[in-house]
């Protein structure tokens, strides 16, 4: 987890609760750096926690600008939400936005051995649809896949007021 977090009574520390976030979200928003700008591409994603380790995948196209932005630096940082939900009140600081979501850095690899393309691919599809799926060599060669090992990470829960 990250430290750091402003609204602590949102923090969501319970690993099961992350989890259940994890599943419900189906986008990530992975930033990388290119230059001195930033730049930021929503993707789907597959994921995996094991002992304590939060390992994200990605699958796109075999070139491109985030591959090449990786290439040359792998450090990402990533954003995903759910259960987003407007909410209002009587005065205009009572409005806000329910929601949970996990946010989090970490390292990102382009995977190039047709195993580790397949084992990626096949928890990408078991997050996303909850089928699973198996891969060969032909089908794994059409595509990348970018393993991300998360380094931190944080989930925040802001519930929808009482009143609201």
């Amino acid at each position: 987890m990250t430290p750091g977090l402003t609204r602590r009574e949102r923090e969501v520390t319970d690993i099961n609760e992350i989890l259940k976030i994890l599943n419900k979200t189906k986008i990530v928003h992975i930033a990388l750096v290119d230059g001195d700008e930033p730049y930021v591409v929503p993707m789907n994603y597959g994921y995996t926690y094991d002992n304590g380790k939060l390992t994200l995948y990605l699958h796109g196209a075999t070139e491109g600008k985030k591959l090449d932005l990786m290439r040359k630096n792998p450090k990402v940082f990533f954003s995903m939400e759910c259960d987003v939900e407007p909410f209002s009140g009587q005065v205009a600081c009572q409005y806000g936005t329910s929601y949970s979501s996990v946010m989090g850095k970490g390292i990102a690899e382009i995977l190039e051995k047709p195993e580790d393309k397949m084992k990626g691919l096949s928890l990408f599809m078991k997050s996303q649809t909850g089928i699973d799926f198996q891969f060969n060599e032909r089908l794994v060669s059409a595509v990348s896949v970018i393993k991300i090992d998360v380094i931190q990470f944080t989930a925040k829960h802001r519930p929808k007021p009482i009143n609201a």
